[in-house]
């Protein structure tokens, strides 16, 4: 995740093209995290505005600034409780 974010950072006006591979793979990564879903359906509203944002503003992505903190805000307060219990643990296996 921090590597996207550092090749976006880098990348201002060509960060869709040149960090699409890291994208797909945080994409893959979160899909199917318990915690992470829990976030994407609490926050949804808030995270496409900011994908909105970034598809208007390729050239200048640190204007969409708000909108993640917007997202961040609400990724920060949602209950995490019940997605927590879902994460499987692994469990040590006899030798």
């Amino acid at each position: 995740m921090e590597e996207y974010g550092s090749c976006v950072a880098s990348n201002p006006s060509t960060w869709q093209h040149h960090c699409h591979e890291l994208k797909m793979k945080v994409a893959n990564c979160t899909s199917s995290h318990p915690v992470i879903q829990k976030i994407r359906s609490s926050c949804s509203k808030e995270f496409v505005q900011f994908e909105h944002c970034l598809r208007e503003n390729q050239a200048d992505p640190t204007s969409c600034q708000p909108h993640i903190a917007r997202f961040l805000g609400c990724a920060e307060a949602v209950d995490l409780s019940g997605a927590e219990a879902t994460i499987e643990t692994p469990v040590p296996q006899p030798t």
